[in-house]
């Protein structure tokens, strides 16, 4: 078995360790609690869903790049619609959704799987950007120009753009110790979304025990106790995860608290876009965690932020 296999075999093992520990400590909730108690079912409904993601995307290390790259587009995809399903639009807005759909995404998709950094890197704010305006004035209707097209970009840019950077990080290759490249960027891939959904939940839990001043209040009951102690618990979680990474512990410690700092920044942003729109959740795709853009509000906006410090690190190191 190759190293690379044997790293992520590892992770696979200890991802499933955690999940079926977290799993028999909900059964033991269900056992003491009241029968159909709100809170421990949607608990368990998310414990189901991040068990599916956890064996999808473990399938999808084991298949090759590709497979890890079609995911993500799939979930960019899925992303991107729920987010239009309540932009503004018209009809003349027809066209602009058409090729931000068929064109652009898989374009940006297509440059992350054939390695092109630089054109992946401007393609949407830089191109996609000044494109779409040019598109809906062709369409003749001003009508809340400005709003629709800000709109439509700004779906870009979460939905396609910055989740374009999680499988990039693929191509940040990561040497053995022989020197030799080894394919282990794709372990940054599982060291983000561990890191950041850690972070997460030390962030809800912390917050809810001992937070009490709110960072936005009347947006989210999130606290800064909570943020610091979840940004401290993806530090640890990211030094023991440093074995995966070319930073070394306090290095990796570092990364995955902005990561995380990066994820709740995301976090908000992305609850602000909803109380806007008067949703609780952007669809009701994944059973007891909302739609894609509820599960990946965190690491969308931690990706570029964590892909772009890598490679300086990596480039300069």
């Amino acid at each position: 078995m190759s190293p690379i296999l044997k790293d992520i075999a590892l992770l696979a093992l200890g991802t499933g360790l955690v999940l079926l520990t977290v799993t028999i400590i909900g059964e033991q909730m269900r056992r003491r609690r009241p029968a159909s108690d709100p809170g421990v079912e949607i608990f368990m409904a998310r414990v189901d869903s991040w068990w599916a993601m956890a064996i999808t995307f473990t399938l999808a290390m084991l298949a090759g790049r590709w497979a890890v790259i079609l995911i993500f587009a799939i979930a960019s995809f899925a992303a991107l619609r729920e987010f239009f399903t309540y932009s503004a639009r018209t009809k003349a807005d027809h066209l602009s959704l058409a090729i931000a759909f068929y064109l652009l995404l898989p374009a940006q998709f297509l440059f992350v799987y054939f390695d092109m950094q630089r054109l992946f890197a401007v393609f949407i704010p830089v191109y996609a950007f000044l494109l779409l305006p040019f598109v809906a004035v062709l369409r003749g209707s001003t009508e809340r120009f400005l709003r629709r097209v800000s709109e439509t970009q700004w779906g870009l840019m979460i939905a396609v753009f910055c989740l374009s950077h999680i499988p990039a990080l693929m191509w940040l290759e990561l040497p053995g110790p022989d020197g030799a490249a080894t394919g282990r960027g794709m372990l940054l891939i599982a060291f983000l979304v561990l890191v950041v959904q850690a972070g997460d939940l030390a962030d809800f839990h912390i917050g809810r025990r001992f937070g009490y001043r709110q960072i936005a209040p009347g947006l989210s009951p999130k606290t800064w106790a909570g943020a610091l102690g979840g940004m401290a618990v993806a530090g640890a979680m990211g030094m023991i995860l440093s074995w995966v990474t070319p930073f070394g512990p306090l290095g990796a410690a570092a990364m995955a608290m902005v990561a995380s700092a990066s994820g709740q920044i995301g976090n908000l942003v992305l609850r602000a876009i909803k109380r806007d729109r008067g949703l609780r959740d952007w669809s009701h795709l994944i059973p007891g965690q909302g739609g894609f853009l509820d599960q990946l509000d965190s690491v969308i906006f931690a990706a570029p932020a964590f892909f772009h410090l890598t490679r300086l690190w990596w480039m300069t190191a």
